[in-house]
C-alpha cells in the first residue's frame, strides 16, 4: 500500500513539475520589468494575435555565422532586418545595395525597413530597398567609414506617436541590440521634408555622422557594412531582456533628457525663481482642432483643475512644434491630463514622479494601456486612467445607450479592430466629462503632484 502511494505521489509531482515548466514557456514577458502579460478582455483579437507572437532576439540573423554577403531575417510579425557583411555600395536613385562577388551565384534580396510587417495595407506604401550581390558594383561618389542603419520615415510619419512607436523607440532598441559601442550612419528613407530639422537633435544622440537623406541624395555612398530594418518589441514596448546591455525606458527618456534638456533648465531656472510658493502645474493636452475625441466641455474643466489646486497650462502641439519647448514645457510640469491620442506621446517629457492621466473614451481600453500605459510604468509616473461613462460618450447621442457598440465594445470587436469600428471611437466620439465624478480623480492627482513638486524642489 505504501509503495502504491508512493508512487502515487511521484506521478502528481512529475505532471505539477511538467505544468510549471509548460506555464513558464507559454507566458510572454511584454515589458521592461518582466510582468507576465495575458491579453485582458479589452484586448482586441488582433492585438491578441500580435502580443502573442514571440519574437527571436537577438534577431536570428545575428545568431548565423557571416558567410553569406547578405542575410535576412523574417521571422518576426512586426519587422524584417536584412545585413549586409561586407563592403557595399548604395544608389539612392534605384534604392539599390550593390556587394561585389564574382564567385557566388548572383543573390537578390528585397525589404521594406519599416516596423508594421502585420499591416499589409501600410506596407504597400513602403519603398522597397534591393539588395543583390554580382560581379560589377557602381563607383563610389561618398566614402563612409562606419556601417549604415537603414530605415523609413514613411508610413504613418507625421502622427506623433506612430514617429516614436514606429521610429525612435525601434531606433534606440535597434542601436542598442546591433551597435551597442559601434557608431553608425544613418540611411534614411522616404522622410518628409521637416522631419530631419525637427528631429535633429533627437537623431545626434544615435550618431556622430550626418543624416544620409536619400529623399534629396543622388550621389552613391559606400560603406563597410549595412543594416536594414529596425527591431520592435511590441507597441511602445522596451524590453530590456531582449537587449544586450539591458537598457529600459529609463535610459530611453535620459536620451530625450540629453536632447532636450537645454531649454528645460532655462525654464526650471525661471519656475523656481517665483518669490511665493507655485501650486503644482497641470498641462491639459487639448484636442480642439483634432477630429475626435476632443473635450467638450473644456472650459467648464480647465475652471474645475483650477479649482482643485492646480496651474492650468493648455498644450495643443502641431507638427511644428517644437521639440525643445514642448519638453522644457512638460518636464517643469507636475501633472499630464489628456483624451487619448497622440498628443499623449508628449508624456515621454515627464520627469518620472510625475502624474499621468488618461482620459479613455468608450471602445479603446485596450489602445490606452498598450499605446500609453505601458509607457507610465517603463518611466516610473503616477498613472491614472479615467475610464469614462457611457452617459459621457457623444456616441450616446448617436446610437443610443442601448447599442451594442456603446454598451459592449468588446463584444463588437471580437473579430477585429475594422475601419468602420476603429472610426467610430475614435474620430467620430467626443466626451463631455461628468466634473462631479471627474473632480474625484483630479483631486487624487492632485495630492500626488503635489507631494511630487514638493519631493522634487521645483
Amino acid at each position: 500500500m505504501k509503495v502504491i502511494l508512493t508512487l502515487h505521489l511521484s506521478l502528481i509531482t512529475l505532471h505539477l513539475i511538467f505544468f510549471y515548466f509548460f506555464l513558464k514557456r507559454h507566458f510572454i514577458f511584454l515589458n521592461s520589468f518582466n510582468i507576465c502579460y495575458k491579453p485582458t478582455a479589452e484586448t482586441t483579437r488582433v492585438e491578441s494575435k500580435l502580443i502573442s507572437k514571440q519574437l527571436h532576439h537577438p534577431p536570428k540573423s545575428l545568431e548565423l555565422r557571416l558567410e553569406s554577403p547578405i542575410i535576412c531575417d523574417r521571422t518576426s510579425i512586426r519587422y524584417d532586418l536584412c545585413s549586409i557583411n561586407g563592403p557595399t555600395v548604395l544608389d539612392p536613385t534605384t534604392s539599390t545595395f550593390f556587394t561585389m562577388n564574382s564567385t557566388e551565384t548572383p543573390l537578390v534580396e528585397r525589404i521594406r525597413p519599416y516596423p508594421r510587417k502585420f499591416e499589409d495595407l501600410i506596407m504597400a506604401d513602403i519603398k522597397n530597398f534591393t539588395l543583390t550581390v554580382g560581379p560589377r558594383i557602381p563607383m563610389c561618389r561618398v566614402q563612409h567609414n562606419a556601417p549604415a542603419l537603414v530605415f523609413t520615415a514613411g508610413g504613418y510619419t507625421g502622427n506623433f506617436w506612430h514617429d516614436f512607436n514606429d521610429g525612435f523607440i525601434p531606433l534606440f532598441i535597434t542601436a542598442n541590440t546591433i551597435f551597442p559601442d559601434q557608431d553608425f550612419v544613418i540611411v534614411v528613407s522616404e522622410a518628409p521634408k521637416w522631419w530631419p530639422s525637427k528631429y535633429a537633435d533627437l537623431l545626434r544622440m544615435f550618431t556622430n555622422h550626418p543624416i544620409v537623406n536619400l529623399g534629396s541624395d543622388t550621389t552613391t555612398h559606400c560603406f563597410p557594412s549595412a543594416k536594414l530594418g529596425l527591431i520592435s518589441h511590441g507597441f511602445m514596448i522596451i524590453n530590456q531582456t531582449l537587449i544586450p546591455n539591458s537598457k529600459t525606458y529609463m535610459n530611453f527618456r535620459e536620451l530625450l533628457g540629453k536632447a532636450y534638456n537645454q531649454l528645460a533648465q532655462i525654464q526650471t531656472k525661471i519656475f523656481t525663481s517665483k518669490p511665493t510658493n507655485p501650486r503644482p502645474r497641470l498641462v491639459l493636452a487639448s484636442r480642439r482642432q483634432a477630429t475626435g475625441r476632443t473635450i467638450m466641455n473644456q472650459a467648464q474643466v480647465i475652471r474645475l483643475i483650477k479649482k482643485v489646486g492646480f496651474d492650468v497650462v493648455v498644450f495643443e502641439p502641431k507638427t511644428k512644434t517644437s521639440l525643445q519647448e514642448s519638453y522644457a514645457l512638460l518636464n517643469s510640469s507636475h501633472a499630464f491630463v489628456g483624451v487619448h491620442g497622440a498628443a499623449l506621446t508628449h508624456s515621454l517629457f515627464l520627469r518620472p514622479g510625475a502624474v499621468f492621466v488618461q482620459v479613455v473614451p468608450i471602445g479603446i481600453g485596450w489602445a490606452a494601456e498598450a499605446f500609453f500605459g505601458r509607457v507610465a510604468k517603463g518611466l516610473n509616473l503616477e498613472y491614472i486612467e479615467y475610464k469614462i461613462g457611457v452617459e459621457e460618450s457623444s456616441l450616446v447621442d448617436k446610437f443610443g445607450k442601448d447599442s451594442l457598440l456603446v454598451r459592449d465594445p468588446f463584444a463588437l470587436q471580437k473579430r477585429g479592430w475594422p475601419p468602420e469600428v476603429m472610426n467610430t471611437y475614435l474620430k467620430e466620439q467626443n466626451v463631455k466629462l461628468d466634473l462631479v465624478r471627474f473632480k474625484r480623480y483630479l483631486k487624487k492627482a492632485f495630492k500626488k503632484a503635489k507631494r511630487f513638486m514638493d519631493n522634487e524642489g521645483y
